[in-house]
């Protein structure tokens, strides 16, 4: 079949083109079984558009087919913002709203999509293309790694929850989300600063965390709650968003999302939480997986740590620019062959780790460590160390060239990313 493929224009306010807007977004719903979008769930999402610059394609039935009209059987979108590699903020395309109809599976339809939007990103010059994937299977054929790592904790705040030699040099104050948004982002902004593996946030967290609008249930979310940590100076250094659900003994709180600058703060928010009353246990599907809080707890097993799923999967395209932001553990050097079947990443590359930081130059010497493009996106931000994929048969070459390449890249803290997208 003789797909159109075609881009969403914006600025189109024709009937036919406003019908493909609401059509796509309707695809993206279907495609992810959601509920049907009304009028106030597309002015959400297309302030988001807007304000993050969102490129959307698709893939339409031919107009003389069955079924044929503004809903596509193939969605597609990508944006830019930045990333925390380590030593720098790098420009990433982030890629979103992946679909195809189950009508039309196995039609090179996302195949079509992804490669043009690969194309275009290295086009523009960046060197980092990163999605969350709902399945853990799809995007490693276009070079895609699981690069962090989702952790669900749960908490017991009954009686055997308490800190082991805690004193919080602040203090914990409430606020009300749909006036906190400025506190929050500066928090976030500043945590997306100094940690390994952070991903911007889109424009829809100010809706999401002012309890603007809640996108699954439709409607403002009125049971958003949230809390800050004040630092001895009085500054705020931490937040934590939450509800309440549940009711008697089956109450508990979920965060729906926290961030600390320093251990002290979010240490501090554990506590506020645990000690919130009438809630027997608190949930957090994005812990940080270095958090401190198993061992600041008197008893151990008070945190269960219920399941950790790959959540960032980054995309190489730039290996010299890339692998430059990045921090090294070790002086050394080492001669790196990277296999794209796309092409973006591939060839030898020359790493000179002096003193935490790397040049990186393309060389035609023969190579020491050999991998492909998904696995250098494992290795990237640290969420995978090189001798684990040696010994997973991800990562090739001799023991001492691999034990070499080990001490040059794996990185003692693991990457920490909150931002879904």
């Amino acid at each position: 079949m003789d797909y159109d493929f075609a881009t969403l224009d914006f600025s189109d306010d024709s009937e036919a083109a406003r019908a493909r807007i609401s059509g796509w977004l309707g695809a993206v719903q279907r495609g992810f079984h959601s509920g049907r979008p009304d009028a106030e769930f597309e002015k959400n999402w297309l302030a988001h558009v807007a304000a993050d610059g969102v490129v959307c394609r698709g893939a339409w039935l031919p107009p003389d087919a069955f079924g044929a009209g503004p809903v596509p059987v193939a969605t597609f979108a990508s944006f830019d913002k930045t990333l925390n590699a380590g030593h720098e903020l790098l420009p990433l395309r982030m890629v979103t709203d992946v679909t195809a109809s189950p009508a039309h599976r196995r039609r090179g339809l996302v195949r079509r999509l992804m490669e043009d939007d690969l194309a275009d990103a290295a086009a523009a010059g960046i060197p980092v293309v990163a999605l969350t994937a709902s399945e853990a299977t799809i995007y490693g054929r276009w070079g895609f790694g699981a690069a962090t790592f989702a952790q669900k904790v749960e908490v017991d705040t009954g009686p055997r929850f308490g800190l082991r030699d805690f004193t919080d040099p602040g203090r914990v104050e409430l606020i009300e989300p749909p006036e906190s948004w400025e506190i929050i982002k500066d928090v976030f902004d500043r945590f997306h600063a100094v940690t390994r593996g952070s991903v911007d946030w889109p424009q829809f967290y100010e809706t999401l965390h002012t309890g603007a609008y809640n996108f699954d249930d439709g409607g403002p979310d009125k049971k958003l709650r949230g809390a800050v940590h004040l630092d001895a100076d009085g500054a705020v250094d931490g937040f934590a968003l939450y509800k309440s659900e549940g009711s008697g003994d089956d109450r508990k709180i979920e965060v729906a999302e926290m961030a600390a600058l320093t251990t002290a703060a979010g240490l501090a928010l554990w506590e506020f939480l645990g000690g919130i009353d009438m809630v027997k246990k608190v949930t957090f599907g994005l812990a940080d997986p270095d958090d401190p809080l198993r061992w600041a707890l008197t008893d151990i097993n008070a945190v269960t740590y219920k399941a950790i799923e790959e959540f960032l999967w980054v995309r190489i395209l730039d290996v010299e620019t890339a692998l430059a932001a990045r921090p090294w553990s070790a002086d050394g050097q080492v001669v790196l062959a990277v296999d794209d079947t796309q092409g973006y990443a591939a060839g030898h590359f020359r790493i000179v780790s002096e003193q935490g930081r790397a040049k990186v130059t393309r060389t035609d010497d023969p190579a020491e460590i050999t991998l492909d493009a998904e696995t250098l996106g494992s290795l990237y931000l640290g969420g995978a160390n090189a001798s684990a994929l040696n010994r997973a048969g991800r990562l090739h070459g001799n023991e001492s060239a691999v034990a070499r390449f080990a001490q040059m890249a794996d990185l003692a803290v693991p990457p920490y990313n909150i931002t879904g997208f």
